[in-house]
């Protein structure tokens, strides 16, 4: 889709780009500086990262908490629980390879975690989740299956909030919660939390994690690519649970085999965004601004999609909707069209039709079964990013800052609907 929307472009022609979840605003300024002064780094670094940056990352997940969890912090982490990687796609790869054991996932889920453990040969599970339950996997599902499967069964449980693509995050009633069942299963969760820093909504208090409920089991997953707009950077990192030391170690020995370290630069540069991240008026502003940004834009989404007659949970943050469009005239069409076709071929012909949207209406969105649905069931993810973010971080409340997302999203719901 992106190659064929730079074509498109290429010709002149409209396209409203909502394939893509990079983010829209800028580095700050503090971090390229950091960076540009780090250039001169050009030694290999030790497999798991640079000492001075897994003691920050530590210090930093150790002062989220006790922000969050006053009352309740569970679990202290030190630079020994940090590994460091080139980027979390990356780093949730070589995870798979080390721990040898049963992917379980929730559809809808981020695109790439399938495909992965495919390349690897290892066993996968989807758990699907429902719109009426707001996308989010509950205990009693979690529960029927692990009882059918057994306790003793080694498994990874791939938990993304807030998600890529729906939006949702969790509640920290409802991660305690899952926490109890996995717990008693002895399931390892993977915690992606790279969208946490963009939570808008503001009943969740601005960060959840499971890892407060379930620290034994929990290792967390972040980067770069959100906070801090530096996806180009590639850097991520695992914060492992102390009694995990053993994977961490085999994840060790896979890095010193392959990519031996991240950049020095960059992991030098890297310290800056998460020395005294709380106190750093920059980055607390770019923040903040980023929240209020995303809020406002993805609140502008669904009311223009619900509009149009598409079905969509109000996202709680991160830069995706995921609406069901079964409802609008062409999804009726498409419905009839795929009707009796087995999943193979419903896919196909779901594709092509979304190439059709992009052709005729010019907006980029990636079909639902990407991301674990089925194809027949008529949803797709649309990225709402596709603005200036360094303007819109200096006047968020400027709505004319996001014309080109309410102008793709009329330009989709209409196409959808004639």
């Amino acid at each position: 889709l992106n190659d064929l929307s730079n074509q498109l472009i290429k010709q002149n022609k409209k396209v409203y780009k909502f394939s893509i979840g990079q983010s829209p605003f800028p580095i700050p300024s503090c971090i390229v500086t950091a960076l540009r002064n780090a250039a001169a780094q050009k030694n290999y670094l030790p497999a798991q990262g640079l000492l001075p940056l897994r003691e920050t990352i530590a210090t930093y997940h150790n002062e989220k908490n006790k922000r969050h969890f006053p009352t309740e912090q569970k679990v202290t982490y030190s630079a020994k629980d940090v590994m460091i990687g080139p980027g979390t796609k990356e780093l949730s790869f070589y995870l798979q390879l080390a721990y040898y054991g049963e992917l379980v996932l929730h559809s809808p889920c981020w695109l790439s975690y399938i495909p992965q453990a495919k390349m690897l040969g290892r066993p996968i599970h989807i758990i699907r989740s429902k719109m009426k339950n707001s996308w989010k996997i509950t205990p009693k599902y979690l529960q029927q299956y692990l009882e059918l499967e057994g306790k003793d069964k080694p498994r990874i449980l791939i938990l993304n909030y807030p998600s890529n693509p729906t939006g949702v995050t969790y509640t920290s009633s409802e991660l305690e919660a899952l926490a109890a069942v996995l717990r008693e299963y002895g399931v390892i969760v993977l915690s992606d939390e790279i969208y946490s820093s963009f939570t808008f909504n503001e009943a969740y208090g601005g960060y959840t994690t499971i890892s407060q409920y379930y620290p034994e089991g929990t290792i967390i997953l972040d980067g770069m690519s959100k906070c801090v707009g530096a996806g180009g950077y590639r850097l991520g990192y695992f914060v492992f649970p102390p009694n995990l030391q053993w994977l961490l170690q085999a994840l060790k020995n896979c890095a010193s085999e392959t990519f031996t370290s991240v950049s020095a630069p960059i992991q030098h540069a890297a310290i800056t965004a998460y020395d005294g991240h709380f106190e750093n008026e920059e980055i607390k502003e770019y923040l903040e601004r980023g929240k209020e940004v995303l809020r406002n834009v993805s609140t502008m989404c669904v009311d223009g999609l619900r509009s149009y007659n598409m079905e969509v949970v109000q996202p709680d943050g991160g830069f995706y909707v995921f609406p069901k469009f079964d409802e609008t005239k062409k999804g009726q069409q498409l419905k009839a069209e795929i009707h009796d076709q087995d999943e193979q071929n419903t896919q196909i012909i779901v594709d092509r039709f979304f190439q059709r949207v992009l052709n005729e209406s010019g907006a980029a969105v990636i079909p639902g079964h990407y991301f674990g649905t089925r194809a027949s069931s008529l949803f797709f993810r649309l990225s709402y990013v596709d603005f200036d973010g360094e303007q819109a971080l200096k006047n968020p409340s400027n709505k004319k800052l996001y014309d080109q997302i309410l102008f793709g999203v009329e330009s989709i719901g209409q196409y959808l609907n004639s």
